[in-house]
């Protein structure tokens, strides 16, 4: 079958050398950026790099460049119910959210692949690096080559059907490889940085976006210890997550560290560094998605990933309901964060994961 695919463009280097790819690959490309926000929609100042009007022009020079069509796509609305309010209402409920993950979920991966597919595409490329691998009639998602730049974290919720219409064309090169590409083929986005962090809140304050959308006033409350001694006063919970030592404002004679966010109470929980209550040695996940396997029946052996920039731990995996799993670690881990995901890998294979709605230190029953 002839096939055409549909590369998303975001106007950097990643997605400008995809495209390229995907073009001396495949022959029949297109090029289409997504556009997902605008400030002056979401009631926030500055320049944010998604969704500018020159992130859209140098994705339109990329196309023209390669002599690829390119067009634009408006999912303002539904970024915004799917990635944004999530993000805000995640963290308004004491938790960590990961919205690239949403936004992989419900944007890229299924209302642009929808988009390319209904519209005689029949595969769509993105600049993640990450690899996809076919074998006895089952796709595998496997870590990128580059592992400093590895995203099969973030793509752990890919679903089969929607990996038999993707394809990763960096996920066999170095992100050094990729620019050196794109200034052979002198596109305007060879030495453009890589964006940073969140793409609507790219400067870090989450607080202050959360507070320019919603216009709200978040009220301060109490830090307590696990005791609950009365430590200090917080400047409202949406300031705060699991995990967190940096700016609490309070002296101590050994590290503080957030170990648990009560939005009932409006209170927040610090534990010092050997206190057991800031580790966990069992996780619950629920929002299951399974990408090697169909299912996880009896216990296995695996690591899990609990935050995008750590370590894969050693863990052993249980079912136990329908649409929960339990993960047992060997030794107690810091501060799991509810919200955040829990990635299972097998060696460079994601088995699957799924959302931390708790984490804990015993439990009631044998599994």
């Amino acid at each position: 079958m002839h096939t055409r695919i549909l590369t998303a463009m975001s106007g950097g280097v990643d997605s400008g050398v995809s495209a390229y790819l995907m073009r001396e690959k495949y022959k029949n490309c297109s090029g289409a950026t997504m556009l997902l926000f605008l400030n002056e929609a979401l009631n926030i100042p500055g320049r944010y790099p998604c969704c500018t009007f020159e992130n859209i022009q140098d994705a339109k020079k990329i196309c023209e460049i390669l002599n690829i069509d390119h067009e634009v796509l408006n999912f303002m609305s539904e970024f915004e119910e799917h990635v944004i309010k999530n993000f805000v209402q995640v963290y308004e409920a004491g938790a960590t959210p990961n919205p690239c993950i949403a936004c992989n979920k419900y944007i890229k991966f299924d209302l642009f692949l929808n988009y390319a597919l209904k519209n005689g595409f029949n595969k769509i490329a993105t600049g993640h690096y990450a690899k996809i691998e076919f074998n006895n009639n089952r796709y595998f998602l496997k870590k990128g080559e580059d592992i400093s730049r590895d995203q099969s974290y973030v793509l752990y919720c890919l679903t089969q059907e929607q990996l038999s219409h993707v394809d990763f064309p960096l996920g066999d090169r170095k992100k050094s490889e990729v620019r050196i590409l794109a200034g052979n083929l002198n596109l305007p986005v060879a030495k453009k940085h890589d964006s940073q962090d969140i793409c609507f809140v790219p400067d870090g304050n989450y607080s202050g976006f959360i507070k320019g959308y919603t216009g709200k006033n978040y009220l301060p409350g109490e830090f307590v210890n696990t005791s609950g001694k009365i430590l200090g006063v917080h400047k409202g919970i949406i300031n705060y997550t699991i995990g967190q030592r940096r700016g609490l404002g309070i002296s101590s004679s050994s590290r503080l560290y957030i170990s648990e966010i009560d939005p009932a109470s409006n209170k927040i929980i610090l534990a010092h560094e050997n206190d057991p209550d800031l580790y966990s040695k069992y996780i619950e996940v629920n929002k299951i998605n399974l990408i090697a396997v169909d299912d996880i029946k009896n216990k296995i052996n695996a690591c899990v990933k609990i935050r995008y920039n750590q370590k894969e731990l050693p863990a052993m995996i249980f079912r136990t309901e329908s649409d929960k799993l339990l993960i047992e670690f060997p030794e107690p881990v810091m501060t799991p964060a509810r919200g955040q995901s829990a990635v299972i890998y097998n060696g460079d294979y994601v088995i699957g994961g799924g959302i931390i709605s708790r984490a804990f230190n015993s439990l009631n029953r044998k599994i």
